[in-house]
C-alpha cells in the first residue's frame, strides 16, 4: 500500500470497529466479543503487514496456495489466521500446519485430515463446522440437521477444537430473511453448546451485513472490501 492507501485502510478499519460498536450498543453486547476477521485474500503481502500494523490481528485468507506463500514469507509480529474458503481434500496439511482457524469444515474427511496433519506443538486447531443455513445448492455447507451429527463425529478427533458454525446465505436476500436466517442459526448454536461447551462462535456476517449479524448473535465477522476496498482477483488457487 501507498502511504495514502495505508491511511485510508486506519481510516476504513476505524470506520468498521465504529459500525461493530453501534451495532453491539444496540443490541446490548460489548464489542469485546466480536473478532473481526480482514478478509485480505487477493491482496499482495505488504497490504497486509500495513493492515496489521494498523491494527488488524485476524486475517482471513480463501485460497490455499495464495495463503501458504503469504504466511510463509511473513516477518514480525504474526496475526492470526484464519482460513475461511473451500477446503479440498488434497490441501488439507499447508492448513492444518499453518492456520490457527478453519470456518469452513462441512466433512467428516476433511475434519479427521485435519486433525491427523495438525502439528502436535501447535495445539488444537479451532474449527467451525460450515451450514447450509439457506439451503442453497450454490452454497457449500451441512444441511442444519445435520449438524449435531457431524459434531459428534468430529469431538473424537483429538487435534481440533469445534469452536462453533459458520454460515454464507444465499446471495440477494432481504434484511428480514437475514435476520431469520442468522437468529435460526443461533439457536442452533444455542442447542449445541448444552451439549459441547466449546460450541461458542458463530462466524456469519461480511462486508454487506456484518452489523446485522452482530445483532443476530455473530462473535466472528469477516469483512473484506469495507476494509481493503475492490479486489483484484488475479491470484487465485
Amino acid at each position: 500500500m501507498t502511504a495514502t492507501n495505508a491511511t485510508s485502510f486506519s481510516d476504513r478499519l476505524a470506520d468498521v470497529n465504529a459500525r461493530i460498536a453501534a451495532a453491539c450498543n444496540r443490541s446490548g453486547r460489548s464489542p469485546k466479543e466480536i473478532t473481526l476477521v480482514a478478509v485480505s485474500k487477493t491482496w499482495p503481502l505488504a497490504d497486509l503487514e500495513t493492515a496489521v500494523a494498523a491494527g488488524a490481528r485476524d486475517l482471513g485468507e480463501n485460497y490455499v496456495q495464495e495463503a501458504v506463500d503469504k504466511i510463509t514469507q511473513w516477518q514480525g509480529p504474526a496475526p492470526i489466521w484464519h482460513f475461511i474458503g473451500p477446503l479440498q481434500s488434497n490441501k488439507t496439511r499447508q492448513v492444518a500446519e499453518l492456520f490457527d482457524w478453519v470456518h469452513s469444515v462441512d466433512r467428516l474427511k476433511i475434519a479427521r485430515r485435519l486433525s491427523e496433519q495438525r502439528p502436535a506443538e501447535k495445539g488444537p486447531l479451532s474449527v467451525c463446522i460450515q451450514v447450509n443455513i439457506s439451503n442453497d445448492p450454490a452454497k457449500a455447507g451441512v444441511a442444519p440437521a445435520d449438524v449435531e451429527h457431524l459434531l459428534a463425529d468430529m469431538s473424537g478427533l483429538d487435534n481440533l477444537t469445534v469452536t462453533g458454525l459458520m454460515a454464507i446465505p444465499a446471495l440477494d436476500l432481504d434484511d428480514i430473511t437475514l435476520r431469520q436466517q442468522y437468529s435460526e442459526l443461533k439457536t442452533l448454536r444455542d442447542t449445541l453448546i448444552t451439549t459441547y461447551p466449546d460450541c461458542k462462535s458463530l462466524s456469519m456476517g461480511m462486508s454487506g451485513d456484518f452489523e446485522l449479524a452482530i445483532e443476530n448473535g455473530a462473535t466472528h465477522v469477516r469483512v473484506g472490501s469495507a476494509l481493503f476496498g475492490q479486489r483484484h482477483y488475479s491470484a487465485q488457487s
